[in-house]
């Protein structure tokens, strides 16, 4: 009875945990707790890389913003936008209020009237379209002029300055003539006139009323879709616009290098958008890192493309300008710069894309790092071939002009293609496309470094967790309330019955002790010796 309690005693605490840490299989066991104590290291040596490489970009973009600062110095004016005093244009907003036929020539055209009947010789018949404008801003606001528009009539004729109408109805516009009507609202550039009056000629249509209404219509689709999140968008937007008009573009009027600005200027813009927009976390930080380093990427791409392509950008009219009234401007530094902004707004596209796919995947249970790589770069095979169409259409739809007219030239295709226009848009979008592709298993690589998956937690959790206790020698006392305390309600465990105490063996019953013999009776005695002794 005394050995089967202590049989029945429990193990000491000591021994039950020396018995839950001994190896059930020896090596197999020991290398699977390595395998998950070196997962479970990753995540924190990963942040801690990825936190010192973005703070190494930052410091660098601060020094270079400090270095790269403009002087805010003046500029001389091309003389396309330049006035007739040699200053800048000075323009003023007006609308359209009546529109008739006259000769051309009228003596009228540009100067200051109190009314809107302006004569006008030949009305009704003549070649030109007169076009009465009210004028609503500057000095002469709540007066009136005169613009004179050529029709193709005016310039088909006999005389020797006269050229044969080819194209075109005979009532329309000449080709490079605005094309009004009444209501318009146009922007007329004022110069001074023989009597020093201003002379008022058209400079443009006014669009301050349309933008406003497509730029209200483009945020409101953004922040209903996005709400909050597409609101920071907009305003990112904003400041990118702001650090390309303060900063970029008067460093590089100074003469300063256009690749190192534009490098500089994509730094704090991305610094900047990313994380107003995407909120500050380890999944921006993964974006933010693979998009500047494909950035440096693109930058190196670009500058091999343009060296071995022979670019030199001086095919465009505004570079050839800005040559000419800017002659310390690198051409093929600016071009160069125009290929790492260019790429910039793709690039974003792009790595944070992977780097929330990344992290969506590993949270939705992938088993490993590994695994949630392979299954981001499935995504980001989808998204390349996608995007590389996007960023071919766009440069194509932007040269679409020359290649019309390189197709009513009559050039062989492999001209068109080699010819130097042509030839930067299919280096942008060469070098574009190698950057995207890049880009996709360098940022999925970094996101999927940070991420912990979360089938990976689980298996820690269950290869950690302590062994279950003997039901025969130790059993754990239920918990008073298993729906409180249990974070998955789940039914008490089974109590395995207790067995029934041994009763301890009845002795055999005791037998009466046997009667003594019976003696036979001795016969009686005679004589003397008849009396008892």
């Amino acid at each position: 009875m005394v050995s089967s309690e202590r049989g029945a005693t429990p193990d000491s605490p000591n021994k039950a945990a020396r018995r839950r840490r001994a190896p059930r299989n020896g090596h197999g066991h020991s290398h699977s707790h390595s395998l998950n104590d070196i997962a479970a290291d990753l995540t924190p040596m990963a942040r801690r890389i990825v936190i010192g490489a973005l703070s190494m970009f930052g410091l660098a973009m601060i020094a270079g913003i400090v270095l790269l600062w403009p002087s805010g110095g003046e500029h001389p004016i091309p003389a396309q936008f330049r006035g007739a005093d040699g200053g800048a244009i000075h323009a003023v907003d007006g609308k359209i209020v009546s529109q008739t036929r006259g000769d051309c020539l009228n003596q009228m055209v540009g100067t200051i009237a109190d009314t809107a009947d302006i004569p006008i010789s030949g009305a009704g018949t003549g070649p030109c379209i007169e076009t009465v404008v009210s004028i609503t801003s500057g000095a002469d606001s709540g007066k009136y002029t005169l613009l004179e528009v050529p029709t193709n009539r005016a310039q088909s004729g006999s005389g020797p300055d006269s050229s044969a109408q080819t194209l075109g109805a005979p009532d329309d516009p000449q080709p490079g003539q605005p094309t009004l009507h009444i209501g318009d609202a146009v922007r007329m550039s004022t110069t001074p006139g023989p009597d020093g009056q201003p002379r008022y000629t058209f400079f443009d249509f006014g669009r301050t009323s349309s933008t406003i209404v497509w730029a209200v219509l483009f945020a409101g689709a953004i922040i209903l879709v996005a709400a909050w999140r597409g609101l920071r968008s907009l305003i990112g937007l904003v400041f990118a616009f702001v650090v390309l008009g303060a900063f970029t573009l008067p460093a590089i009027l100074d003469g300063e290098s256009p690749v190192a600005v534009a490098v500089v200027s994509s730094a704090a813009i991305l610094f900047v958008v990313l994380y107003l927009a995407h909120g500050i976390s380890m999944r921006t930080s993964s974006a933010l890192l693979g998009t500047l380093m494909s950035l440096l990427l693109a930058g190196m791409l670009s500058w091999a493309s343009i060296t071995t392509m022979n670019l030199t950008g001086l095919s465009s009219d505004q570079t050839t300008n800005l040559q000419v009234y800017q002659g310390g401007i690198s051409v093929s530094g600016l071009l160069l710069a125009g290929f790492i902004i260019g790429t910039l707004g793709v690039l974003n596209d792009v790595t944070i894309t992977q780097a929330s796919a990344a992290f969506e995947l590993a949270a939705a249970g992938e088993p490993s790092r590994l695994a949630t790589f392979r299954a981001a770069m499935r995504v980001g095979r989808d998204h390349i071939a996608s995007t590389v169409y996007t960023l071919v259409f766009a440069y194509a739809g932007s040269a679409l002009p020359l290649l019309l007219l390189f197709s009513v030239a009559r050039q062989p295709f492999g001209s068109l293609l080699t010819s130097d226009t042509v030839a930067v848009e299919l280096a942008r979008s060469f070098v574009g496309g190698i950057a995207i592709a890049l880009s996709v298993p360098l940022t999925t690589g970094i996101a999927a470094a940070l991420a912990r998956p979360s089938g990976a937690r689980a298996a820690a959790d269950g290869a950690d967790a302590p062994d279950a206790p003997d039901t025969e020698s130790r059993q754990a006392p239920a918990p008073q309330n298993p729906i409180q305390e249990s974070p998955i309600h789940q039914p008490p465990p089974r109590r395995t019955p207790e067995p029934p105490p041994r009763r301890a063996p009845e002795p055999p019953p005791r037998r009466a002790p046997d009667p003594p013999p019976r003696r036979a009776p001795e016969p009686p005695r005679t004589g003397r010796h008849s009396m008892p002794d």
